[in-house]
């Protein structure tokens, strides 16, 4: 009998000193396998939801948002997630690696005026031979309503596992703000920061966006909910209706501000004057899913200067993956259905394919385009009673994190070929630790 580590106790809202377990990845797996209770109560989650002053408009959608059963995670793949993290970031703490990275991104994702990067996002498959890291974000979103989640479940009748939701979650998330703010300005006083994508009234998880502004709003600072294109640049400011913007919550996916649209985000960002995150040089250095090839290949690790034990860990934890080329593309046709297809700078599961599925004509384009080919890891499942019938879905594992820490577990559960808000039964689940 073994107690949960130091790190997942101060995540856990339920109290360490009252209980000892066993962990097992196979308890895990059965539970996922076996245990059909839903726990999710709907109207504790609707109260959360309304005291954030969300628009029902945001949140009904015909797509299932929030799944009504639980994920189970045992511990030793929650300390091998860990690990993987933490070899992630002491490699790209290297400075041989900064500087491969250096030659192959644009001047603005090498300039890194200081922050860390708020809700990175480190997503894993679970497999026999423990999590693996199919890729990382560096504007993961879903955060939030992950967190209401969380605390909107009932106790399972039949098992005794840890939430995973942290107690604090509001000062974690307000104190990450604050330390990106002073890596960057110091002893300033933070007073506005605007929360900017491509009309976030349109976006699936806007929702979000009027949980952070509330968070914001009750710590004092001044926020708002901005589209790029409304955004402008002064000689010294970055501007929204005239008014200054000190931070930029960056959920862009035009990662590194080429549109005409972000072009005064852009301009305030080479000149330093407002403080953005995430921002180009984490998605350069973290999210372009080039950077896979280099972190998941042990040679190339150990030029780069990393341990042995790092090389081991993210050799073993991140699938091999190479860029798609004219040299290699006979090749890697021939062995499609072991490959799963992802554009290099991409988001969200678009345009990815698994190799089994392809047809000609998407191979013709993908080989037209930038694209990397990563070895398919298969994602577990969690099997749930839906309309009384057993329904195997697939799943996967965020980890958000900043600075290299976890702050929260989540997961997706779905159907089809990579996630998404479409599966009955599925959408966002709570991470149970056994």
């Amino acid at each position: 009998m073994e107690k949960l580590p130091p790190n997942l106790l101060q995540a856990c809202s339920h109290d360490p000193q009252s209980q000892t377990l066993a962990y097992d990845h196979h308890d895990a797996a059965q539970l996922n396998r076996h245990c059909f209770c839903a726990t999710l109560n709907r109207t504790q989650l609707d109260a959360i939801l309304n005291a954030a002053l969300i628009p029902q408009p945001a949140l009904a959608t015909p797509s299932p948002l929030f799944a009504d059963n639980p994920v189970y995670l045992s511990v030793q793949s929650f300390e091998q997630m860990r690990d993987i993290i933490d070899a992630v970031e002491r490699v790209v703490a290297l400075p041989a690696y900064a500087e491969q990275v250096r030659q192959q991104t644009s001047p603005l994702a090498n300039l890194h005026l200081g922050p860390a990067g708020v809700f990175m996002g480190y997503d894993f498959h679970l497999t026999q031979n423990g999590p693996k890291l199919i890729e990382i974000n560096s504007n993961a979103g879903g955060a939030f309503l992950n967190n209401a989640l969380q605390h909107a479940q009932n106790h399972c009748p039949h098992h005794q596992p840890l939430n995973c939701a942290p107690k604090n979650f509001d000062d974690t998330v307000m104190s990450m703000f604050k330390r990106e703010w002073q890596l960057q300005r110091g002893t300033q006083t933070l007073t506005s920061i605007a929360i900017v994508d491509d009309n976030p009234q349109q976006q699936f998880l806007y929702g979000e966006f009027k949980m952070a502004q509330q968070l914001f709003a009750r710590h004092g600072i001044h926020s708002k909910i901005v589209d790029a294109k409304h955004l402008t640049c002064d000689d010294h400011h970055l501007l929204h209706d005239d008014q200054t913007i000190d931070l930029v919550y960056n959920r862009l996916t035009d990662f590194y501000f080429t549109a005409d649209h972000s072009r005064a985000l852009q301009q305030a960002y080479i000149a330093g004057s407002v403080v953005v995150t995430p921002n180009p040089h984490h998605h350069a250095f973290y999210a372009d899913k080039r950077r896979l090839m280099l972190l998941g290949n042990a040679q190339t690790l150990n030029e780069l200067g990393a341990s042995a034990a790092d090389c081991l860990t993210l050799s073993q934890g991140i699938p091999a993956t190479q860029i798609v080329s004219a040299n290699n593309a006979p090749k890697m046709w021939k062995d499609r259905k072991q490959l799963f297809f992802k554009p290099a700078i991409g988001y969200g599961s678009r345009a990815a394919y698994r190799g089994d599925k392809l047809t000609q004509r998407v191979w013709q384009d993908i080989q037209l385009q930038d694209y990397l080919a990563q070895q398919y890891v298969a994602p577990s499942e969690r099997h749930l009673m839906i309309n009384n019938t057993l329904t195997p879905l697939k799943m996967d594992i965020r980890a958000y994190t900043y600075d290299g820490n976890i702050q929260l577990l989540a997961s997706r559960l779905y159907q089809g070929q990579t996630t998404n808000f479409r599966t009955q039964g599925g959408g966002f689940a709570p991470v149970f630790a056994v």
